[in-house]
């Protein structure tokens, strides 16, 4: 009989907190990235920054762009360049229906998250479409209406 897997950790490496104020997510994916030992090495010590990054449909596969992983110091003359393009590992299917939608004008593929699931790492990208000023202000405005609602129902308990 085989033993229940137990839910395993998710541990977060890196963020992009400007892509939820700066875009309307329309889809959300979890792919997995095709990395390098040293690659590894620096994101387990936390270092990783995908604020600039975007994804990319090429040669009908999804590649994480501008992504910057710092090298590992104590690589050998082995290690990895800091930028460059790293493959996403993503199913056919869910690939061809996102490479349809990214034709549409005005929709761009974004990182959210860069994460370690287990010992694996993993990244979340999002479809997205580009806010205006007026629907970042309305954002703002619901956040702020909901925080009030919020502490008006914490008093009254």
């Amino acid at each position: 009989m085989a033993k229940p897997r137990k839910p395993q950790a998710r541990r977060s490496i890196a963020t992009n907190r400007r892509a939820r104020h700066e875009y309307e997510i329309l889809d959300e994916l979890e792919c997995g990235i095709v990395l390098v030992g040293s690659e590894v090495k620096s994101l387990r010590a936390g270092h990783a920054s995908i604020a600039e990054a975007f994804g990319r449909i090429k040669d009908n596969e999804l590649w994480l762009c501008s992504a910057t992983i710092p090298e590992y110091p104590n690589a050998t003359i082995f290690n990895h360049l800091p930028v460059h393009d790293r493959k996403l590992l993503v199913h056919r299917g869910e690939l061809d229906k996102w490479h349809k939608r990214v034709k549409e004008r005005g929709v761009t593929v974004i990182p959210l998250e860069l994460y370690f699931q287990g010992s694996r790492v993993k990244c979340s990208m999002a479809l997205c479409k580009g806010k205006k000023l007026y629907d970042k202000r309305q954002s703002e405005r619901d956040k702020e209406d909901q925080r009030a609602m919020d502490r008006a129902v914490g008093r009254r308990r």
